[in-house]
């Protein structure tokens, strides 16, 4: 199964990458596909890359939904 899930960017690193709490683990992704990132944005994230920014309860919202299915632990196995 493929996820897409919310994660907020923490810091941008100088290769154009960014550190994101994703599922309570923080990442390494590749947000070549975000105009503009910065810390504080929250983006969709799959399979290492950020497709699109969210706004922040928009961001709440999915992951209330995903704890609510049961999908906190597997999310956070999907991030890894």
């Amino acid at each position: 199964m493929c996820l897409a899930v919310p994660g907020q960017i923490r810091s941008m690193e100088a290769d154009g990458t960014a550190r994101c709490a994703v599922g309570g683990i923080e990442k390494t992704v590749d947000v070549s596909l975000i105009e503009e990132p910065k810390p504080g944005d929250w983006v969709i994230v799959h399979v290492g890359f950020a497709l699109t920014r969210i706004d922040e309860k928009e961001a709440q919202a999915t992951i209330a939904a995903l704890k609510a299915a049961g999908a906190a632990e597997p999310l956070q196995e999907a991030v890894r």
